[in-house]
């Protein structure tokens, strides 16, 4: 019997490292998972760069890319914490498309100017996403159910609206949002600008940190962060310089992120967004308002659907009754393949956004090669799995 045990206590030792490195090797990529969404990003680019012979990475086509992107997230912006509060919503595809149609009728058949348009129609948006928060919140309807409603509704609704036709030319100031550039002075200073606020984050951070006692990364990391980010602010302006300019979408996208950002990491409402998707019940015995902060939530990504479909409206110079057609699978995909957990409590704007960047690249390098549209579909479902199934394998990997 002893060398039995003696034997079986030889196999668990044995086995014991290999665990450890599978445990050493996620924790890897889970404190890196950013920096391998990006090489994952710069290998797509490469792979349709040798494609198209070098013109999926002309200063053009990035800036239209971009531009293209921006879209996707908008909505990825909003969907971020939804996904984080548990929540689902299926809706924001159709919805976009139905702000981007009253957009258009307010503009080309009202003639309203566009400093009413634009509020008008944010505003809206956030009614409406308050509306679809009600019923999931207070009348307990399953999220998916609401938004699975909300994408037919919306739909039915916009066709109603425009009777099934495009609705153009929009004036030429609302056309500037989807289609003008910041001037290339004004961009090279938000640049600097950008590079200073990183700086300053980034050590105050660090600071705070040491103040209260915190663990804090080696000192070279930090450096290298602020030198990889200036070096990456600085291949964005110059490359968008040597074709017109920053687009105005992505500076507005740009925004958006640091305002999602801010919310997420540096204020109450934003913890109490983790909390919520961490666990429901325990952050309600607590205290908080748990139905008001979806509903908050649900508000904020109908804001984000009002500013998609102003700005796709803007892009096409009109509003089309298909406008954001399979939108809400991009966005999902985009929060997923960015880090968001399905089960909710974790996820980060960033990580959304460079997951709307891998969509958009995925779209306009088969797009150029020409790719048939049922293997674009394929190619993004395919991706979509994918992603969950690797957030469902780390999950079980740290249970």
């Amino acid at each position: 019997m002893i060398p039995d045990a003696t034997s079986g206590q030889a196999k668990r030792t044995v086995s014991k490292p290999s665990f450890d490195a599978a445990q050493q090797a996620q924790q890897l990529f889970a404190r890196y998972k950013i920096l391998a969404l990006l090489i994952a990003v710069a290998a797509i680019w490469a792979f349709f760069s040798f494609l198209t012979q070098g013109a999926f990475v002309t200063p053009r086509n990035l800036s239209n890319l971009l531009r293209q992107m921006s879209i996707t997230g908008m909505l990825a912006c909003g969907m971020v914490f939804v996904i984080i509060a548990g929540e689902i919503d299926l809706s924001v595809g159709s919805l976009l498309g139905l702000l981007g149609g009253v957009a258009a009728i307010l503009d080309v058949n009202r003639h309203w100017p566009l400093a009413a348009t634009v509020p008008a129609v944010l505003v809206l948006g956030v009614l409406v996403g308050m509306f679809s928060g009600w019923w999931s919140t207070y009348r307990r309807v399953p999220s998916f159910i609401v938004g699975l409603g909300g994408m037919l509704a919306f739909r039915g609704v916009l066709l109603g609206l425009t009777g099934g036709s495009t609705i153009a030319p929009v004036s030429d100031g609302f056309v500037f949002i989807g289609q003008g550039y910041l001037p290339r002075l004004a961009g090279d200073v938000l640049a600097v600008v950008l590079f200073a606020l990183i700086a300053v984050l980034t050590v105050s951070q660090r600071r705070s940190r040491q103040r209260y006692q915190l663990p804090v990364v080696p000192l070279w990391q930090d450096i290298v962060k602020i030198v990889g980010a200036g070096a990456i602010l600085l291949a964005f302006v110059a490359t968008l310089d040597r074709y017109g300019g920053i687009p105005v979408p992505v500076l507005l996208l740009l925004s958006l992120l640091g305002v999602f950002t801010y919310i997420a990491t540096q204020t109450v409402f934003g913890r109490r967004i983790y909390a919520v998707g961490s666990n429901l019940e325990a952050t309600r015995l607590s205290g908080i308002n748990t139905n008001r902060v979806k509903l908050a939530i649900f508000a904020l990504m109908g804001l984000m659907c009002a500013f998609g479909g102003i700005v796709n409206t803007a892009r096409l110079a009109a509003g089309s009754p298909s406008a954001g057609t399979m939108g809400e699978l991009d966005a999902i995909a985009a929060c997923f393949i960015g880090g968001t957990s399905m089960r909710g409590g974790s996820g980060t704007v960033h990580g959304a956004l460079i997951g709307a960047l891998v969509m958009a690249s995925l779209d306009n390098g088969m797009s150029m090669l020409d790719v048939d549209a049922y293997w674009q579909m394929i190619v993004k479902g395919s991706i979509l799995v994918l992603a969950v199934w690797i957030d469902v394998v780390s999950g079980s990997n740290r249970r």
